[in-house]
């Protein structure tokens, strides 16, 4: 996966916004004003994605190149490695999962809200 098919799966969601809150280099995907994606855009070499809990340890477990995400929450954050190692597959399905978990956590307004969009 490249920064740019990274960059491309998350602007394809309702209701995405990309910035850079954390400075010019760290990319931030958002859903509603949440979090569910962010990645270096100057050294693309991986993706935090948020997951749920169990599945983040499952997920850590069977990949060496899936880790607790740097400065992250590390229970519900993973860093995924970009560089090959990883199936572009699992990494767009992380990417996916990240964003419905962060969905499914917005309040009842904040759906509607989107589900208009």
């Amino acid at each position: 996966m490249d920064l740019e098919s990274f960059r491309e799966r998350c602007l394809s969601k309702k209701g995405v916004t990309e910035e850079f809150p954390f400075g010019e280099n760290t990319v931030v995907f958002k859903v509603m004003g949440k979090m569910f994606t962010l990645a270096d855009v100057v050294d693309f070499s991986g993706i935090n994605v948020k997951v749920d809990p169990e599945r983040g340890i499952e997920l850590r477990e069977r990949y060496d190149s899936i880790t607790p995400a740097y400065h992250m929450n590390k229970t519900h954050w993973i860093t995924a490695v970009a560089n090959g190692m990883l199936p572009e597959k699992l990494l767009m399905q992380l990417i996916d999962d990240s964003y419905l978990l962060v969905v499914n956590g917005l309040t009842k307004s904040q759906k509607s809200a989107l589900q208009s969009m």
